[in-house]
């Protein structure tokens, strides 16, 4: 797929910075993970009246548009564009546009050019996140209506999505080279103020080693995007005399192994005092420096460092140091014993054997063997067995796998339905489940009251206070057993100022760009 301004496919993180280059949208994360109007006046929340729980169990939000906010081609940005982008959004037959969120709404209502309000069925935790990236960005009704009215079938094909792009944000397209590059322009009529840089080129630069040498040649300032692995980033930072490579937690990207808590081979697995035996035998602190080199933090928390709610939970949670001999008796109190071999056995003289699992990159299989190397050493007999590329195509054998899976998964809060029973990988439903889905398959009722009661809450303090008991119950019960986080480099240039790299996630680092400048 040739990279655009639509879709979400190849490209990545890349794509979305280049997306709120040109189109913001009417909020963004800044570097604390804080999100600040743009297009809008104000967010909405409880205390500003904005927000409003009804009685009936249903809320509203309200959103105030900047006044004098005008699309790339001066055409007046209102309310009727927003109506717009919401009739996209919800129509089922464009599938490019659909989100979670308009399932929720129960209805939209501009009661001026510059005032609308959503309507929401029940309660929804980040109905602030309307016409936002990774929702659907707002759209210009004047350019796209006659096509979704007339073709809407080929409205995704349109060159709107290219070099025809029409957006509200600190840049507009000046010129689109298909798998080459993109130049932008500063826009004069950007509602926060002309950027302070006058053109940005974007080059499409998929290899990574071709994207380090530009970087050290000097002919690139900034990566959009992510780098590639954190020994690409360490080497690049050792390299680079003119720039720094900072490291920060993605929302997105830990390593984590996943007990199967379903049909469990040996069944020991789904008892919560062998998989805490297990922690115990490993040295997470010595995988984070040998495998990450230092730059990443063990994970004793479901949630990245630097997440806004990170400190407010993690000083409950339970430890699991390094204590190898703490996890041998642990094991032996469950009724194994070592035998001459130093291998643990039951009293059935059943070798207590383990198989590993792992995604077949070396992202998973250098920590996988890892964790089987430190069960080894207790005594646990170990295999590793790497998905092939086909057998990942194999929906039930990757959610049968007998005892633990190691993958880089979403750690986010937004990915907490993941979590939920209804998105176990069954035989009923195929294996087949909305989004990442829950790998440990572990059914709950009270995580999943847990779950829907925080997804439900508003007020930010009881909703951290439940986010607190998820958190905790993940680690207590080790449902997901996090070995460290994978931190993502951030290159920059020295020459190019007000740019935030160490950022925390889900912030993009253009949230600002209008205010980047050089000497």
């Amino acid at each position: 797929m040739e990279l655009d301004l639509l879709h979400s496919g190849a490209g990545g993180g890349g794509r979305s910075d280049l997306r709120l280059l040109v189109n913001p949208g009417l909020s963004v994360l800044d570097e604390r993970g804080i999100r600040q109007p743009v297009i809008a006046e104000a967010i909405p929340t409880l205390e500003n009246g904005l927000w409003q729980l009804l009685p009936d169990g249903r809320m509203e939000t309200t959103w105030k548009l900047r006044p004098g906010t005008r699309w790339h081609d001066g055409a007046p940005f209102t309310t009727e564009d927003l109506l717009f982008t919401t009739s996209v959004g919800r129509d089922q037959d464009l599938p490019a546009f659909a989100h979670t969120v308009y399932r929720a709404i129960d209805g939209i209502l501009a009661l001026d050019p510059y005032t609308i309000t959503v309507s929401w069925r029940a309660p929804y935790v980040e109905a602030d996140f309307m016409f936002v990236y990774g929702v659907t960005l707002p759209m210009p009704k004047h350019l796209l209506e006659n096509a979704f009215r007339e073709d809407k079938s080929n409205i995704t094909n349109l060159p709107f999505w290219t070099e025809d792009y029409v957006g509200l944000g600190p840049y507009r397209v000046r010129e689109w080279s298909a798998g080459s590059h993109v130049l932008l322009a500063a826009n004069d009529n950007y509602v926060l103020g002309r950027p302070r840089i006058d053109e940005i080129e974007v080059r499409f630069i998929p290899d990574a080693n071709a994207l380090m040498a530009n970087i050290l040649a000097g002919s690139v300032d900034l990566m959009l995007g992510t780098l590639g692995s954190v020994d690409q980033g360490i080497a690049l930072r050792d390299q680079w005399r003119d720039g720094k490579v900072s490291f920060s937690f993605d929302s997105n990207d830990w390593i984590a192994a996943y007990p199967q808590l379903m049909g469990s081979r040996p069944a020991i697995v789904s008892d919560v005092r062998f998989r805490r035996a297990l922690m115990h035998t490993l040295d997470r602190k010595e995988m984070v420096d040998s495998l990450q080199s230092g730059i990443s933090a063990v994970a004793d928390s479901y949630l990245s460092p630097g997440q806004l709610d990170y400190r407010d939970i993690e000083a409950r949670l339970p430890r699991y140091e390094y204590d190898p001999r703490r996890a041998t008796q642990m094991i032996e109190e469950l009724g194994y014993s070592r035998g001459a071999d130093g291998t643990f056995r039951d009293v059935a003289n059943e070798v207590l054997h383990i198989e590993i699992r792992s995604l077949p990159a070396a992202q998973t299989v250098r920590p996988a063997t890892t964790v089987a190397d430190y069960w080894q050493r207790v005594g646990v007999s170990t295999s590793l067995v790497p998905d092939s590329p086909q057998l990942l195509q194999d929906l039930e054998y990757r959610a049968t796998f007998p005892a633990f899976y190691v993958l880089n998964q979403g750690n986010d809060i937004i990915g907490l339905p993941n979590l939920h029973s209804s998105r176990t990988r069954l035989p009923e439903n195929r294996f087949q489940v909305p989004g990442n889905g829950n790998w440990s398959r572990y059914i709950n009722p009270e995580l999943d009251g847990l779950i829907d009661t925080y997804l439900t809450t508003i007020p930010k303090r009881e909703r951290i206070e439940t986010l607190g008991q998820v958190i905790y119950r993940i680690a207590d019960q080790l449902t997901i057993m996090g070995l460290y986080y994978n931190p993502r480099p951030e290159p920059v240039a020295n020459r190019l100022m007000n740019v935030h790299p160490q950022r925390a996630p889900r912030s993009p680092i253009v949230w600002n760009a209008h205010e980047w400048d050089l000497p």
